[in-house]
């Protein structure tokens, strides 16, 4: 790979009294409105109403999400919604949960049965065996067809996954894979529950390769226990050498007050801001100078991936599952907690495998809660998700989009933009708005100026609902 591309020292210009200023609880805008909002008030009755106007649009693709939560344990980093087993027979019946909530759905879209798009989550979707996964993805995929190019991916954690669960996927056209790796440095590792060698991820790449996957993902985290700047720059360096095609450097949430687990932690062992940003900033720079393209804030490409090509072309979007490419008009969530978008609504499956396995027994949709956008959250989360996925708003295009005068609007939000302006983080004119080299690593701050619930409803919760944006 021709190195091409180079970092810029934005770092320098990150001081503590900055740092200080900017590192608040924020979202990370995977939706808008975000999870926090959904509601138990939105009922079957409201997803079935919408799952019937997405049929009408007859052919249209559709995204799927299947989560499938089981792991043999839990890593002290996880924020997923999992169960965790080592006895391998209790997770069986679930499979069986999600043949039927696949009928209940193709049931009532009859005519909208295309797929562009398919991601298996976790938990651990290769903690089952080849032969199980292959037996519930055979009438899913018969169910929903995939179109052809279509993108069928899965997350997989290398300590569990096998050239034979590679093989199975492949053969029924899984085309993209995403290994979770987090950090290679045995310390970390031991500290965080999660211990790996990087021969067992490089295994998996080259087989997955060989079997014609594409896109090949490997996530790392920063902000663990005992990272160093040292210690981070070798393992990002080892990622490169395996030449994945993409990466993502995810920033620690570190929120015990939400996920029990995190409290097994030592948040003494949790490097500084001031070294989290510097082990951010780190990785950057050798991924820009591998000759790697940068995604958003925390992904990064190679020139000719999906990902880099959608983000020069202005096709890159986000939703709970990162930076993405979503082909699909409307996305589907199936299993215990999963998330849909469906028609101008979030739709959120029950997250308690009991009630989740009542109301799919019964035959009905296991509808938790979720959120119906009015059209001011779908003009924000376009503005939000433009800074999130490009760093830049094209002002004329959202005036011509929603019908709106953009300075009367948002008078508000760029009242509180403008204080971002004067920190050298954003750059905003009569045409576009658009973060600086620096304002890039905060843009969950700058995203914020436009968040209508963070500013009414979360501005000071007595318990912070997000993690820190640093």
């Amino acid at each position: 790979m021709t190195a091409t591309h180079h970092a810029r020292p934005v770092e320098r210009a990150i001081t503590a009294d900055l740092l200080a200023r900017y590192d608040r609880p924020g979202p990370r805008y995977t939706s808008y409105p975000t999870a926090v909002e959904f509601a138990d008030g939105f009922s079957r009755e409201d997803y079935e109403a919408r799952l019937a106007a997405a049929d009408r649009l007859g052919d249209a693709p559709l995204s799927l999400y299947v989560h499938l939560p089981f792991c043999e344990e839990r890593c002290l980093f996880c924020g997923c919604h999992v169960i965790v087993t080592k006895h391998r027979e209790m997770a069986a019946p679930y499979l069986d949960l999600l043949k039927r909530e696949t009928e209940l759905l193709a049931a009532r879209l009859p005519n909208r049965r295309r797929v562009a798009q398919l991601h298996l989550g976790g938990g651990t979707p290769t903690y089952y065996t080849p032969a199980q996964l292959t037996d519930f993805l055979v009438p899913l995929l018969r169910a929903f067809r995939p179109m052809p190019g279509a993108e069928l991916a899965l997350e997989a954690d290398p300590r569990v996954t096998t050239a034979a669960h590679i093989d199975a996927l492949a053969d029924l056209g899984f085309n993209r894979i995403s290994l979770g790796v987090q950090d290679l440095t045995p310390a970390v590792q031991e500290a965080v529950n999660r211990v790996q060698s990087l021969e067992q991820t490089a295994r998996l790449v080259e087989h997955a390769r060989r079997r014609g996957f594409r896109g090949i993902n490997v996530d790392l985290i920063y902000g663990l226990p005992l990272q160093t700047p040292e210690s981070f720059e070798r393992t990002v360096d080892s990622v490169i050498a395996l030449g994945v095609d993409r990466t993502a450097v995810y920033s620690f949430a570190f929120v015990p007050w939400v996920r029990g687990n995190q409290k097994k932690m030592d948040e003494e062992l949790l490097p500084s801001p001031e070294t989290k940003i510097a082990l951010f900033a780190l990785a950057r720079e050798r991924f820009l100078r591998a000759g790697y393209d940068a995604i958003g804030m925390d992904h990064f490409a190679r020139p000719d991936d999906e990902l880099a090509r959608a983000r020069r072309e202005g096709r890159l979007r986000r939703n709970f599952q990162g930076y993405t490419v979503i082909p699909g008009d409307d996305v589907l969530g199936l299993g215990i907690s999963a998330i849909g978008d469906v028609r101008g609504a979030y739709v959120q499956n029950e997250k308690k495998l009991s009630t989740y396995e009542d109301a799919v027994t019964a035959g009905v949709l296991p509808v938790a809660r979720g959120v119906a956008r009015s059209a001011d959250d779908d003009l924000r989360r376009t503005v939000i998700h433009e800074l999130m996925c490009n760093f830049r708003v094209d002002i004329g295009a959202v005036e011509r989009a929603f019908g709106i005068e953009f300075r009367s609007y948002f008078a508000t939000d760029l009242a509180e933009l403008d204080a971002h302006a004067r920190e050298g983080m954003v750059r905003v004119t009569d045409a576009t708005i658009e973060a600086t080299d620096t304002g890039e690593l905060f843009v969950r701050n700058l995203a914020m100026c436009f968040d209508r619930y963070q500013r009414e409803k979360h501005a000071a919760p007595e318990r912070p609902v997000f993690s820190r944006t640093v």
